[in-house]
This record gives structure tokens, sequence and C-alpha cells, in this order.
């Protein structure tokens, strides 16, 4: 159950470090009973893990947070989706500046100039891997301040790696990676979007959430090799999609070996052609980027591995 409080009333009732505390207390209490989620600590157990005068006090404040970020359970109390999602910031301290960190080197190349000479810095707070070459952008994502501290330098890298990988995952399903509203995805010619002049490639997915507005685009070709199909196919010939980061993928591109075509107008399919050894994947996307059909294709030229 939750509350139909507009956000800046929401938001409010946060304004008190009491508030807070007992936000703490209950995730606390939740943490020790081997972290189960609906654990609802009491009345009187909250009031002995949080400082406050009495408990008349303690009564106005959970009656404030009730509803909105916290519910009756069980004679306790436990969290709402409001209340869950705001304590693990709060623990985080995702409301702080992530630290900074110097120039990391990563793997892969530059989708434009086909550098081998990438790097991570943090631009704002979005993690973001430039070419040292050409100084363009290969690739950007989100990034936490919590994530910052965890991890050192080349582990940053591979957490990037995996959340984005899993961010992926839920977008091909039309889920939204940030507030799993409904994502809707279009192909587009990459000659309609200016920022991605000299890419070699015809075309782009373009996704927006339908709730919270994240958007986010990719090479047509990067979309598609997250589906399972593609996963399996790469695993086979010693890829890991999963572990490798987007910007990894780029090199593929640069030499020719994914390929993106678009086949039919009525209805809208595209066809992108994903080529390891001797041995290829074909996939056909509808329009929204979904692939409806996949095919292998078993090449007779044995000129030797590619990587």
């Amino acid at each position: 159950m939750g509350s139909d409080r507009p956000a800046d009333e929401a938001f409010r009732l946060l304004s008190d470090e009491i508030r807070l505390d007992i936000l703490r207390a209950v995730a606390l209490a939740q943490h020790e009973a081997s972290g189960a989620s609906v654990a609802a600590p009491s009345f009187s157990d909250i009031y002995e893990r949080v400082d406050v005068d009495n408990t008349s006090k303690l009564s106005y404040h959970l009656g404030e947070l009730t509803g909105t970020f916290l519910r009756k359970h069980d004679g306790g109390y436990a969290f709402t989706h409001a209340g869950e999602r705001v304590v693990r910031f709060v623990l985080a301290e995702n409301h702080r500046r992530p630290a900074e960190f110097g120039r990391i080197d990563a793997a892969g190349n530059c989708l434009f100039c086909g550098a081998a000479r990438l790097q991570a810095t943090l631009e704002g707070q979005f993690f973001m891997i430039r070419c040292g070459a050409c100084d363009r952008p290969a690739f950007s994502y989100r990034v936490t301040p919590a994530q910052v501290r965890a991890h050192e330098e080349g582990d940053l890298v591979e957490a990037v790696r995996g959340e984005q990988a899993g961010d992926f995952l839920k977008m091909r399903q039309g889920v939204c990676p940030d507030c799993a509203g409904r994502l809707e995805t279009e192909v587009r010619a990459i000659d309609e979007a200016p920022e991605y002049e000299g890419l070699p490639a015809s075309f782009g997915t373009f996704s927006e959430c339908q709730e919270c507005l994240r958007c986010l685009g990719v090479p047509l070709t990067h979309a598609a090799v997250y589906h399972p199909e593609s996963v399996a196919f790469h695993w086979e010939h010693g890829v890991d999609i999963l572990g490798t980061g987007v910007w990894e993928f780029h090199r593929y591109l640069r030499e020719g070996r994914w390929t993106d075509e678009r086949v039919d107008d009525d209805p809208e399919t595209y066809r992108v052609d994903l080529r390891r050894d001797d041995a290829s994947l074909r996939l056909f996307l509808d329009g929204s980027a979904a692939v409806t059909r996949t095919e292998r294709i078993q090449r007779r030229d044995h000129g030797g591995g590619d990587g």
C-alpha cells in the first residue's frame, strides 16, 4: 500500500533527521534478520535504535512516515517501495559527489577513428570512455558515488561492464533499468543523428522510458547482441557477451564483422549479421528492435580465426 501524496509533500517528510534515523533503523533491523526484506521491527525495537526524547515523539514521526515510506506489517513496520528506494540511497550515501579518479586505460577501440587508446574518466557524474587519439566519446554510463568508492580503477571498469549488461538485458524486454516502467525502442537511421556522424553503422536503437524519461541509444548491432541466441553463439566461440563492455564491441563494427541492413519496408525489417571465425549468426529485427527470428550460417571460407 502506498500514498497519494504529491512528490513535494513526500520529500518534505524526509527533512527531519529523526525520520531518516527511523528508516535506517528499519533497514538495520531487516539486515540483522538475515536480510529478510519483510522483517517488520516493532515500535519498541525502533525506539531502542533511534535517539528520540520519548515514545510520543516517535509515534508522531512513525505516523508521518507510514503510508508513504513505511507500512504496518505483522504488528511492526516495513518499507513501501518508496521507503525501500530512499533508504538504500541514503545508506549508500549516493547523494554525495562521486570521488574523483584519474584516467583508467580501457580495452577496446574507438568507434570513430579505430584507435586502441580508450580511457575511462569521471565527467560530471558519468563514467565516460573517450578515445585518447581523437577525443571522441566511445561510451558513457551513469555511475554512483557508492560504486566509485567500492571499486579500485580496473575493478570499476569491470563493475560498469556488469551493470550495463544487466541493464541491456532488461531493455531487450522493454523494461526500464531505472524505474521498471515501459521502455519503448525504435530503430532509426544513423544519418538522422548528427552526433553519430562518421559511425561505421547504418542504424541505431533509440530507447525512451515512458515513465522516468531515461533515454539510451546504441548501434543496432550492439542491441541485437544481447539476444539469447547471440549470447550462446558468442559463448561457443569463446566470447562472454555479458562480461564484455559495450565499448569493446566497437571494433567488430569497424572491421566489418558486425553489419546491419534494412531488408524490408512492409513490415519494417532489419538484418544484423554477427561473424565469428567461420560461422555467422543472422538476426532479423522489427522496427522496435525486437528479434523475430535467427539463422546460423556456416561459412566455407576457413581463412583462420578472427578473434
